[in-house]
């Protein structure tokens, strides 16, 4: 109880920050980034390199209520047919502008619900993509799987085309939470995917669950975790829940009135963390769980753990390259994405045209600061001395804010010489601990809970 006093003295049950999965944050974009920083940005990267490369799949026949993903519902297959054609444009248009011997270390096919395309269109998108992009060795092609659409002939065909790790959403197993955040899939249904992907050979399995949703309390995420346990995931994200209606409408068919307080979110996540650390996952950031011998333990202990728009990664490519509708692209010099809404995406692609609408060129302490905050999300520590280095800054350029963030939370950030650190202790106030180093503006409704 008095660490938690001690947190909520800090401000960690008031506080809605940023989750860092890119600095300065999707909120900071602009129209200032359009299709010449693109082109300019794929031109300059560096003959040999590896890249990689997400996927953006739109579509799903449901619209889950507590998604604020970019997606839209559709209840028939014309408008997955004329994207796909689309998507297939714009890989050649990506591919034209690349060195001839750039090969990828990462696909990911994401969404939305790309498991929505049928077993022939699978084959199609994978085939285009392919045949301008070789995987290299030890590449990982990855797939969001929606268990409630997927059937022997989809699973077959990812696995022809080399998918070799499958994502898989549970949220939440019980079924009453489920109703209430219009997410429908039983234990049983998502345990006969996973024994299929696996039958198939697809050994590496994610897991995204949730805490923070309507209704939630100890005992019903204890026996969620229990049951996610069951299908032995290779690794697991365990997110926070964030209610923002004024984001996505879809969100208002949600109760608030049933959301747990911030504290009992503390609570949720703690009963999780725990269960999952007794079966033996390492803790990986501030909220994925690795098995021994997956890619982010790997990872996290060599101190090469990496954050992106997928969350933790252990990707050292270059570049992110996006692609479809409101997919964001990560190069050394920026961010840039694609127009949001699919008709402007396809327009544009179609006309022989990139889609990028918005984003952000690096400017003064982007990058440095990028440095920092990525560090400290994902080794709670940073070796100032060796990040101004690094991102070339004069020596010292941290120390102000480094010091203020230590004096902001005592006890919970140390700073030994020039080196910062997180204890255990502190890792939930690690947003919080980030954001002293964050010098754009932020507006609170922006953002989630920091817990």
């Amino acid at each position: 109880m008095k660490h938690e006093s001690q947190l909520a003295r800090l401000g960690l049950f008031d506080a809605k920050v940023p989750r860092y999965t890119s600095y300065p944050t999707a909120v900071h974009f602009d129209a200032s980034v359009q299709g010449g920083h693109f082109r300019g940005w794929l031109n300059a990267i560096p003959t040999g390199s590896a890249v990689s490369l997400y996927v953006h799949v739109p579509f799903c026949r449901r619209l889950c209520w507590f998604c604020a993903c970019r997606t839209q519902g559709v209840t028939n297959d014309l408008p997955v047919q004329l994207y796909l054609e689309t998507l297939k444009r714009e890989v050649a248009l990506v591919r034209a502008e690349l060195p001839a011997d750039v090969h990828l270390s990462r696909l990911h096919w994401g969404g939305g619900t790309p498991t929505i395309l049928s077993a022939e269109r699978i084959s199609d998108l994978a085939g285009t993509i392919a045949a301008h992009f070789p995987l290299g060795d030890g590449a990982e092609f990855s797939v969001e799987i929606d268990p409630g659409e997927i059937d022997g002939a989809r699973l077959d065909a990812l696995a022809a085309a080399g998918m070799n790790r499958a994502s898989i959403g549970v949220q939440d197993f019980d079924p009453d939470i489920q109703k209430v955040i219009g997410r429908s899939q039983s234990f049983e249904i998502t345990r006969d995917a996973v024994q299929a992907l696996r039958a198939r050979g697809i050994r590496s399995l994610n897991a995204d669950i949730l805490y923070g949703l309507p209704f939630q309390d100890s005992a019903r995420i204890a026996d969620s975790t229990r049951k996610l346990l069951e299908l032995e995931p290779d690794r697991v994200a365990l997110y926070g829940y964030a209610h923002v209606p004024w984001m996505a409408r879809r969100q208002t068919l949600i109760p608030a009135e049933a959301l747990p307080a911030p504290e009992a979110r503390l609570h949720l996540f703690e009963t999780a963390r725990r269960l999952f650390t007794w079966a033996g996952y390492r803790e990986i950031g501030i909220d994925h769980f690795a098995k021994p011998g997956d890619g982010l333990s790997v990872a996290a202990e060599a101190g090469v753990l990496r954050r992106n728009f997928q969350g933790y990664t252990d990707d050292q490519a270059v570049a992110l390259i996006g692609l479809g509708a409101s997919s964001i692209s990560r190069f050394p010099q920026g961010y840039a994405q694609n127009a949001s809404k699919t008709a402007e995406y396809q327009g544009r692609v179609r006309g022989g045209e990139f889609a990028t609408g918005r984003g952000h060129a690096f400017r003064g302490e982007d990058v440095l600061r990028a440095r920092v905050i990525e560090e400290l999300m994902c080794q709670f520590r940073a070796d100032l001395d060796a990040l101004e280095a690094e991102c070339g800054a004069a020596p010292g350029t941290l120390d102000a804010m480094a010091g203020a963030a230590v004096a902001r939370f005592p006890g919970y950030l140390h700073a030994t010489g020039r080196i910062l650190e997180i204890p255990h202790e502190g890792h939930a106030l690690a947003r919080m601990i980030a954001r002293c180093f964050d010098a754009y503006e932020m507006s609170a409704e922006s953002h989630s809970l920091a817990i």
